[in-house]
């Protein structure tokens, strides 16, 4: 299938591993242009060569920190510096430590709500506008299952998580006649650095070792295994495409089956 990603522009941050990786790869391997964002120059280079080997028409990376505001304006303005204009961007970041919600802190939530909420929000607002006035525009944000299902041990990113679905599902509405899509792009137990923080942290809490948590993990996702980053990529890819016009709004998740409602 053509998803018509040929000569699309897209913006990845968090693009050097991980999920935000899979879905650079994805749009590469569809001869998409793509930037990604990450805070290391060398991991950067290293991975727009892999993304030029995939097939995309460019890459490039550029540094930038989802902590500070300022960056989120510098990495749009270079963005678009590089490519002529943004089509498709992917808001992703790092998430927070695990916790209970009776350990959260003022400290922490102010925090994470820069990396969570506020820089996604403000990098949007900055490259918006363009999308609308063009007629075409993709936003996708890298989730989590715990917007719909909270996860017991992830409860600072249930929390902050929710308000930027909240966001989303309200903007959605307001730019959809503009021919701009956005949409969460919820994983489940993907195998990811942030996988194995949660996992330890899991087995600590039960007293079981690093493998016995994985294993139980696995249990719970009728899948009978764990994802890969190349089972969550693909669906990024076509939410970017023309194929995907139509959707807006909405949460799609790959987890395997895992979250159990039908909401």
């Amino acid at each position: 299938m053509d998803l018509g990603l040929k000569g699309r522009r897209a913006l990845v941050m968090g693009g050097t591993k991980g999920l935000g990786r899979s879905i650079a790869d994805a749009l590469a391997g569809e001869g998409a242009s793509v930037v990604i964002s990450g805070r290391d120059q060398g991991r950067l280079d290293e991975a727009a060569a892999a993304l030029k080997a995939k097939g995309a028409a460019s890459a490039s990376g550029i540094v930038a920190d989802v902590a500070n505001g300022a960056d989120m304006d510098r990495l749009a303005d270079a963005a678009e510096k590089a490519l002529g204009g943004i089509d498709i961007l992917v808001l992703n970041h790092g998430g927070p430590p695990p916790c209970t919600a009776a350990e959260i802190t003022d400290a922490a939530l102010l925090e994470w709500f820069q990396h969570i909420v506020a820089s996604p929000i403000r990098i949007t607002n900055r490259l918006l506008p363009a999308m609308r006035q063009r007629g075409w525009g993709r936003i996708i944000v890298v989730g989590s299952t715990g917007m719909q299902h909270p996860i017991p041990t992830l409860a600072l990113s249930n929390t902050l998580r929710a308000s930027i679905w909240g966001w989303l599902k309200t903007l959605s509405g307001e730019v959809a006649k503009d021919g701009v899509t956005m949409n969460v792009l919820a994983p489940g137990t993907i195998q990811t650095d942030r996988v194995t923080q949660t996992t330890t942290k899991r087995a600590q809490q039960l007293n079981i070792s690093f493998e016995e948590a994985l294993a139980q993990a696995a249990k719970e996702i009728p899948a009978g295994r764990l994802g890969v980053p190349e089972d969550y990529g693909p669906m990024g890819a076509f939410l970017a495409s023309e194929k995907g016009g139509y959707i807006t709004g909405s949460m799609i998740r790959v987890d395997g089956g895992r979250v159990r409602g039908m909401v």
